[in-house]
């Protein structure tokens, strides 16, 4: 199964309690269809008595058993709490986004985007155009800005 597949095939499920685990998750979820993996991502911060952070991901088989268990167990109660059940969203990469080391200009993403080449700056005629880059004088277009205030009509 490709990344993206599996990604379709796999639900968030959010508000957990303390208690649950992995083996509850499967009893709740199991109607739905067959169930390819369960992920309870450990508590990392080391000061918690809680065991997982408080969400899961559940892999079925199957996209649509997925949306079958959306339907059904968003907004249920388990162990006491309303949990939340949606689609679950691919990771972003930690190369790419605003959350990266890497300076946004430089990421392949934007790149891709915005990047302009030399040959689309020049005009028709092979010269280099002028449309929005800067001119040789910094000053061009500054004339009559020397007095503060709305211009006079």
């Amino acid at each position: 199964m490709t990344d993206s597949a599996r990604w379709k095939a796999t639900v968030y499920v959010g508000g957990l309690a303390p208690v649950v685990a992995a083996t509850h998750l499967h009893d709740a979820f199991i109607p739905f269809g067959e169930i390819a993996d369960i992920s309870l991502p450990k508590n990392e911060n080391p000061n918690s008595t809680d065991p997982h952070r408080g969400f899961a991901y559940v892999e079925f088989e199957d996209a649509e058993d997925a949306k079958e268990a959306i339907d059904n167990m968003d907004q249920a109660e388990l162990f006491g709490r309303v949990i939340k059940v949606s689609a679950a969203k691919a990771p972003k990469s930690a190369d790419e986004g605003l959350g990266s080391k890497t300076a946004i200009w430089e990421q392949e993403g934007w790149l891709a985007q915005n990047a302009v080449s030399e040959e689309d700056r020049m005009g028709p005629d092979g010269s280099k155009s002028d449309d929005g880059a800067r001119g040789d004088d910094p000053m061009q277009g500054l004339e009559g800005l020397d007095v503060a205030g709305p211009r006079a009509q």
